[in-house]
């Protein structure tokens, strides 16, 4: 009989029950043509993905005395400045917010126009 480690026991485990991980659906009303805008996306300083377009809404914005603010929900957000995308191209026209569903940390943001 084959013996996996407990790890890896689980690890196919949740592949074998969760085969779209990482693959989730776009917000209702998504471009779809806007996903590889979204995956181009890179966190501030590391380089790494920020998100896929399952992680990211168009959000409304505010600068407030300690930097930008983004309304999620009802409660209006602090934006941390390590996590603002600066000079990067907006095809949405409007502020995107890319954050984890599960734990709301702050993959990237992208402000709309300045008015």
């Amino acid at each position: 009989m084959l013996r996996l480690p407990i790890g890896a026991a689980v690890l196919a485990l949740v592949i074998a029950v969760f085969p779209r991980v990482g693959k989730a659906e776009p917000p209702e009303g998504a471009d779809p043509a806007l996903r590889p805008w979204f995956e181009s996306l890179k966190q501030p300083g590391t380089g790494v993905s920020c998100c896929s377009i399952s992680d990211c809404r168009p959000v409304q914005y505010r600068l407030a005395p300690e930097g930008y603010e983004a309304l999620v929900g009802s409660l209006w957000i602090h934006v941390p400045n390590d996590r603002i995308l600066r000079n990067q191209k907006n095809p949405l026209g409007r502020a995107v917010l890319c954050r984890s569903p599960a734990s709301g940390t702050i993959f990237c943001f992208v402000p709309g126009p300045e008015t």
